[in-house]
């Protein structure tokens, strides 16, 4: 596959749209509240449960990381555990620069070291993302179930309007789009310009499509649950560095994470901003729920997204910087192996 250059002015522009988003969602989630009140909740908080949180936090990075393996093997990529470790944290670090360009730096990272084309790496992680949808319905069916009234409130607290009819018509244009696309794949490939699009959307199909040709579902399965729940723990032992949140129980720990990965969709510059006011809007609706203050329950939120989301950030950095020697040793080591072949 040829690199194509892209536009300094183009990412330029489009960091500057993700820290304005950043800075919009974070002036909304400050807006009207108790700073000091939030400083004092800091101030006694036990980050010991902190520490916890980020340990399971580096443990789901492991398992997406030997999970992608098994995604590869249907396509005969057997690639080393550490370079799809090393892959995935140099593509969140990405994300934090450039909002969802981390998918296609991973794939980019994963071809310098071990050679998988970028077209086939990319579809097995746009199946990672449809994993990780599936898995997020599975905790809001959780959270539906046990903690309904929180849902309601936090719909109601947050603005937002779903429109089902737009929804069901977004769909159908994809649906249809991809079947015509399909039945004239053959002969769009025949179009000079259209011949490479084409192998590309071949290559993320199969890409897709490797699950079902999975030698070992069963750990597919189980580090996909691994994945999940070390997410889960990530997010609920934070709740327990706090007084005022410390009584949380399992269930308001479901609720957390569905409002979380909502807060982390939204294109800001490392979720900053967006993550913020979705807690804001999730504890209001949390201690509303059990009949508490919903001003006390957004200042709650805030702190925790002081502690949650920073710890988060540390661990992409951290991993990220680590990734870039890495991932150059072993593309190094790649060449020089080639070249004593040869």
């Amino acid at each position: 596959m040829e690199k194509t250059s892209k536009s300094p002015v183009k990412s330029i522009l489009t960091i500057v749209i993700s820290l304005a988003f950043a800075g919009f969602f974070l002036w909304l989630a400050l807006r009207g509240l108790d700073f000091k009140v939030i400083q004092k909740s800091l101030a006694k908080a036990n980050y010991i449960w902190v520490l916890f949180a980020s340990v399971f936090g580096l443990l789901a990075y492991w398992f997406r990381a030997i999970r992608w393996n098994l995604m590869l093997e249907p396509m005969e990529h057997r690639i080393s555990n550490s370079n799809a470790l090393w892959s995935i944290s140099f593509g969140y670090l990405m994300n934090l620069t450039i909002p969802r360009s981390g998918e296609v730096a991973r794939a980019t990272a994963l071809y310098g070291v071990e050679k998988v084309p970028v077209d086939k790496s990319f579809g097995t992680i746009i199946l990672e993302r449809v994993v990780d949808l599936i898995c997020m319905m599975g905790f809001l069916g959780l959270t539906l179930l046990f903690k309904y009234d929180a849902i309601l409130s936090f719909y109601k607290n947050s603005g937002v309007n779903i429109n089902p009819t737009k929804i069901i018509l977004i769909l159908s244009i994809l649906i249809i789009g991809t079947v015509l696309f399909f039945v004239f794949r053959k002969k769009l490939a025949e179009v000079p310009f259209l011949g490479k699009v084409v192998n590309f959307i071949d290559g993320i199909f199969q890409g897709i499509t490797s699950i079902f040709k999975l030698k070992e579902k069963g750990k597919f399965i189980l580090y996909t649950l691994g994945i999940w729940i070390c997410y889960y723990l990530a997010a609920y032992l934070v709740c327990f560095a706090l007084p005022e949140t410390s009584a949380f129980t399992f269930a308001d720990g479901f609720f957390i994470i569905v409002v979380g990965t909502l807060g982390m969709i939204i294109p800001a510059s490392g979720g900053i901003g967006a993550y913020n006011l979705a807690m804001k809007y999730g504890f209001m609706a949390l201690f509303i729920s059990v009949g508490k203050s919903a001003d006390f329950g957004g200042e709650m939120g805030l702190t925790y997204s002081f502690i949650s989301l920073p710890l988060q950030i540390v661990i992409m950095l951290v991993m990220g910087l680590i990734s870039i020697p890495m991932l150059a040793k072993a593309r190094n080591s790649a060449v020089s192996d080639k070249e004593f072949e040869n």
